[in-house]
């Protein structure tokens, strides 16, 4: 374990306030982290999480050792949107007896899942120590793991869970302290409450842990009927299954405060009967596109895969290196304005480090111990890529005969971050392709596309010198790769 590790801080939602960091066991970090509904391809919100929460990850290897830290990411694979999507796409095939429900809802959830997947890793994220599914989770397992109806029935026999309406419905009113985590009382949600919809709750706030399936619905058998099971339950059964009843972190984004992470706790620490759930909560902040708040009405809806393989943002498409750094030059609690302003300058800042991280011959031993410190700060990103742009600023000066010193911290700083290092193949039928098209662009005066693609190739480190062929007089265009 480092030394370093003793001075990390993190800002806990639970309790409101900035703290440091202590382990329930120094040997064994554990952190919980909500994954993707996999209903559709995950959304460039969706990549906030996912980023955030990996570089914690990434430090927290650092600070105690790679094998002393598990990292669970879960995937929701049982929903309604699952089987609403499941319909919409096979249902013609079920309907002629071609296609179950159970196996379309497979193949939808296979697809994205397997996309999701394609679109973290080009994000630069490390896979998860675990990544449960929640299909995997709901009936009793022969491992002994936690599952879903096990801990249902916990509840009910511990009177914090009650049958009523054909569901099984969380008690609220038995948790005294229900709401901790979102600040809200019973009183609050009650004001709010649609009373008459939900007649058959004891109290307007209580929430469905079972609900019974139609014959049409996926559904697993249970002793209150064949069913499934509500939003909340799954992340309380799998966090339990491998990180045990108390664990250190939990995170997610800042929408996921309630109901879904106060349900979680309500679920898990009545089942369990313990004070917490986990000691310290973490959420990112809200992200907006352009100043507008993401919609598929407003048109300004965008996939992960979208950003990553189709012109549809800002013209072009954006490596992931590109998204990640943009997503991190905001501190992870702030809201971020995701535009295509932002991802240029975060892919200019990235090719300024990159080209003198290529200074160096290989990446230095020990992380420059004052990012370090600053991502242990709550992982003050901003005040770690400041101490990235001077280095990369002392090793473009540097003069010296030997190894760059400055270069080598920076290309190790890098890579810790996730970011690619090193020198990149060079696709010369590629530069000739986009120089044609470039050059068939110019004859038709599309200045801006013309334009558009000679930023692309400089973005990749590809500089483009335009001249005249001294026998013909006509155009040339030659390259050359700047790093």
């Amino acid at each position: 374990m480092s030394d370093a590790s003793k001075s990390l801080s993190l800002y806990n939602t639970l309790t409101r306030a900035k703290e440091r960091f202590v382990p329930i066991d120094p040997l064994h970090v554990r952190m919980y982290v909500c994954g993707p509904t996999v209903y559709d391809f995950a959304h460039i919100g969706n990549a906030r999480p996912a980023i955030v929460f990996d570089v914690l990850f990434r430090l927290l290897r650092h600070l105690y050792g790679e094998s002393h830290v598990t990292y669970v990411r879960n995937i929701t694979d049982v929903d309604d949107k699952i089987n609403t999507r499941a319909l919409r796409d096979f249902g013609d095939e079920i309907a002629a007896g071609k296609l179950s429900l159970n196996d379309a809802i497979r193949r939808v959830t296979e697809k994205t899942a397997d996309q999701y997947h394609k679109d973290v890793k080009a994000l630069g994220c490390l896979e998860p120590t675990f990544e449960p599914r929640a299909t995997e989770f709901v009936a009793p397992r022969a491992d002994g793991k936690a599952d879903m109806l096990s801990l249902i029935a916990q509840l009910i026999e511990r009177g914090h869970a009650y049958v009523a309406g054909g569901e099984v419905l969380f008690d609220t009113a038995s948790m005294p302290d229900y709401g901790e985590l979102s600040k809200r009382n019973l009183d609050e949600q009650q004001a709010g409450a649609r009373i008459a919809v939900d007649a058959h709750k004891k109290n307007p706030g209580d929430f469905v842990l079972w609900k019974l399936s139609n014959p049409e619905e996926p559904g697993w058998e249970s002793p209150w009927g064949r069913g499934r099971p509500g939003w909340h339950i799954e992340c309380s059964a799998m966090s339990a299954a491998y990180l045990g009843e108390v664990f250190d972190i939990h995170g997610g984004g800042l929408d996921l405060i309630f109901p879904h992470h106060e349900n979680e706790i309500a679920q898990s620490r009545c089942a369990h009967g313990t004070k917490v759930m986990a000691n310290v909560w973490m959420h990112n902040g809200f992200l907006q596109v352009e100043g507008q708040k993401m919609s598929k009405s407003l048109g300004n809806f965008y996939s992960i895969h979208e950003l990553l393989e189709e012109k549809t943002f800002g013209g072009r498409t954006w490596p992931g290196e590109v998204l990640r750094l943009a997503m991190l030059m905001t501190h992870y609690r702030e809201p971020i304005d995701f535009s295509v302003r932002k991802l240029e300058e975060a892919e200019n800042t990235l090719r300024k480090w990159k080209r003198a991280a290529d200074l160096a011959s290989e990446a230095a031993k020990d992380l420059p111990t004052d990012m370090v410190e600053a991502l242990s700060d709550d992982l003050a990103t901003y005040a770690a890529f400041q101490r990235l742009t001077q280095l990369a600023g002392e090793a473009s000066e540097y003069s010296g005969t030997g190894e760059n010193a400055a270069a080598a911290s920076l290309k190790a700083a890098l890579a810790f971050l996730g970011f690619e290092v090193g020198a990149a193949d060079v696709d010369e039928a590629a530069i000739a392709k986009a120089i044609a098209d470039r050059l068939a662009l110019i004859a038709a005066k599309n200045w801006a596309e013309a334009d558009r693609v000679r930023e692309e190739l400089l973005a990749q480190g590809v500089q483009l010198k335009d001249g005249k062929d001294p026998v013909t007089g006509g155009r040339v265009t030659t390259w050359e790769i700047k790093r």
